[in-house]
């Protein structure tokens, strides 16, 4: 709030609205439909016509309590995100991020910054077994909770409540808080994207259904049952489950790559050929084998080749010397069918070869499966939808915290294993990773393993709430006063280890990108804005004080890096933007600040007034953003600003 209109815009103060973006894409695509301003839903039913479901009786997903998750996932986010480098490692040049606080505040706080950036979600969210439920979201004001929760602000009494299965809404109460949180998680994501969810059977079937809505049912893409514990759970009462499941949902299906597992030895030694030039390949049949692999199924792809016997080439017409006709005829006598079309073997008939079938003096033709790819890389394959390898066994996860951290000072905690490979489905070098369930970081700590071992360069962000670790634990006995300073200690101790064992070794490597082992700490905090309240009085005395406060809304002991972390954000730049002094300039202190990511920067100055020296010498573009607070200006100078640049104050 402003006391005074200098003809710049206020910085934002909350973070947007983030149903606001699906309206806006509405009145692209039907502006006939709007009213004032205003979806008018009589008139976009008229214009979608028989697109619309309106049978009394219909498919719907829906519990109790599902209006009130809307309307925290509508709440706008008003707090902010403090910089803290004495707990982070290499914080200057580090790309990895850990952040301390409430998941959905945070994910709205990365709304504006990572939209469309993130390219692999794990979550590994509380199971709803009825045990301590810390995530009660409180829709009126969703920061409250949080700030309870941490100290910041008297409670009155212990917020941790338990779900029980008597409770009536058990499902209903984990639904509304997976909810939102799923919800801002699909707009960080890339196109082409994928988000996997770790659950077990209580509420396996309910997140089916929930990420089909929130994703939709086309996007999903398989659900992997994990033998999580092979020796199965005695305390069952009819079964002893060894078992629980990944959710894999894409953002589009049809921008979706998936990487796939490395092959198996057998596998490997299917590829027993070599080309003139030492590419290693398999022989796969021309004939299609199993479904459809009839001719009357698809008459187009019966038609004969021709063989050359001395040389054992193809043709696709019977030139001189290609004498030989080889039909898809199946062993029953039965007419098949090819793979490919005529004109996809003609175009790649440096591949195809024929061969004579042992102990039937008949021609068959076959095609080069290469097991290196044009790209240069490895082939791979496809991922089953059952993991059993002992490696994914989660006693293994528990071995590495106790061995890392000298305890058990984490309950049930992934293995890395499983990490690796889930990751793997990602299918990128450089892919940005979140986990906003983050625990004791195991996502972190594969992200570090995997890039140790392929030379990647991937990024984590890990979000996890200071949850308080029960009083008698061993994570207390250690020191880790909460959940979030478990996570934090193991990313510390997995960097000391791999610098150790890197000391150790010759730097053998050519990459350009040196490894980055450090990470980033932000911890979620209030505004540095102060919110506007109205006076408890209504006299006019009591509204001008109230006033006289905001004619400068920065907070008492704010400091400049805060406050420029928190414009930054809300402006949409990254957490990994570049803050840097103009040295250059002596009639004020102006910071440029810089994504690299996304190639853009701002200038902003946090002075209590402004030189009128100052615009000369930093003599900003039309396009460029200037940000200052609005006591430091004039009339003029504001007017004069904002014609030669994009101003805001604050």
């Amino acid at each position: 709030m402003s006391s005074v209109d200098h003809h710049g815009r206020p910085v934002e103060r909350e973070t947007p609205d983030v149903n606001r973006e699906r309206v806006d894409w509405l009145v692209q695509l039907f502006p006939e439909c709007v009213t004032e301003g205003k979806i008018d839903f009589d008139k976009l039913r008229l214009a979608l016509g028989d697109e619309i479901d309106d049978r009394p009786e219909r498919y719907t997903f829906s519990w109790a309590g599902k209006r009130d998750a809307i309307r925290v996932l509508q709440a706008p986010s008003r707090a902010t995100l403090v910089p803290c480098p004495e707990e982070s490692i290499d914080f200057k040049n580090t790309q990895n991020l850990f952040i301390e606080g409430d998941n959905l505040e945070v994910l709205k706080l990365l709304f504006k910054p990572y939209f469309g950036r993130v390219k692999m979600i794990y979550i590994d969210p509380p199971y709803n077994t009825g045990n301590d439920f810390v995530y009660r979201d409180n829709y009126a004001d969703p920061l409250d909770s949080y700030l309870k929760l941490t100290g910041q602000k008297a409670s009155n009494g212990d917020i941790l409540t338990s779900n029980p299965e008597t409770s009536g809404r058990f499902h209903s109460t984990w639904l509304s808080m997976i909810y939102p949180r799923l919800f801002l998680a699909r707009q960080l994501l890339s196109d082409d994207g994928v988000v996997v969810v770790s659950i077990d059977d209580h509420e396996v079937s309910n997140l089916r259904l929930l990420m089909e809505e929130v994703f939709g049912s086309d996007n999903f893409v398989g659900q992997i049952t994990v033998q999580s514990n092979p020796r199965g759970r005695q305390a069952e009462r009819f079964f002893a489950t060894v078992h629980e499941y990944l959710l894999v949902f894409a953002k589009n299906v049809d921008d979706c790559i998936l990487g796939g597992a490395a092959l198996t030895e057998n596998q490997l030694k299917e590829f027993k050929y070599e080309d003139h030039a030492g590419r290693k390949y398999r022989l796969l049949g021309l004939r299609q084998r199993g479904s459809a692999s009839l001719r009357s199924q698809r008459p187009q792809m019966y038609y004969p080749l021709y063989v050359q016997p001395s040389t054992a080439s193809v043709s696709t017409e019977p030139t001189p010397g290609y004498d030989i006709e080889v039909l898809p005829m199946k062993p029953t006598g039965e007419e098949g069918r090819w793979m490919w079309s005529k004109n996809k073997v003609h175009a790649d008939l440096s591949i195809v070869e024929a061969h004579l079938v042992a102990g039937r003096n008949e021609w068959d033709i076959f095609v080069r499966d290469y097991l290196d790819l044009e790209s240069g890389e490895t082939r791979t394959r496809k991922f089953k939808t059952i993991w059993a390898e002992k490696k994914l066994n989660y006693q293994n996860g528990t071995e590495e915290v106790k061995a890392l951290l000298g305890g058990p000072a984490y309950e049930y905690p992934k293995p890395t294993a499983l990490l690796k490979q889930v990751l793997a489905i990602a299918d990128e070098s450089d892919a940005l990773c979140l986990d906003f369930f983050a625990g004791s970081c195991t996502t972190a700590h594969a992200v570090m393993a995997l890039n140790r071992e392929d030379g990647a360069n991937r990024r984590f962000i890990m979000v996890q709430l200071p949850e308080p670790t029960p009083e008698d634990s061993p994570a207390r006995q250690m020191g880790l006063n909460t959940i979030a300073e478990i996570g934090k200690e193991r990313i510390r101790r997995v960097i000391k280890r791999m610098k150790d064992e890197a000391a150790q070794k010759l730097d053998l490597t050519d990459s350009e990108t040196p490894e980055d082992l450090g990470f980033k700490v932000f911890k979620l905090a209030e505004s540095n804005f102060r919110p506007w309240t109205p006076p408890e009085q209504t006299d006019p005395e009591a509204y001008i004080a109230q006033m006289e406060l905001m004619v400068d809304p920065l907070v008492e002991g704010w400091t400049p890096e805060n406050v420029i972390t928190e414009v930054a954000i809300k402006e949409g730049y990254g957490l990994n933007a570049v803050i840097q002094r103009l040295e250059a300039l002596d009639t004020n202190t102006i910071y440029r600040v810089t994504d690299p990511d996304k190639e853009q920067s701002f200038f902003i100055c946090l002075d209590d007034k402004i030189d009128p020296a100052t615009p000369r010498a930093l003599c900003p573009a039309k396009d460029d953003l200037f940000v200052c607070r609005d006591v430091a200006l004039t009339d003029e100078m504001a007017a004069n600003l904002a014609l030669q640049c994009n101003l805001k104050t604050i």
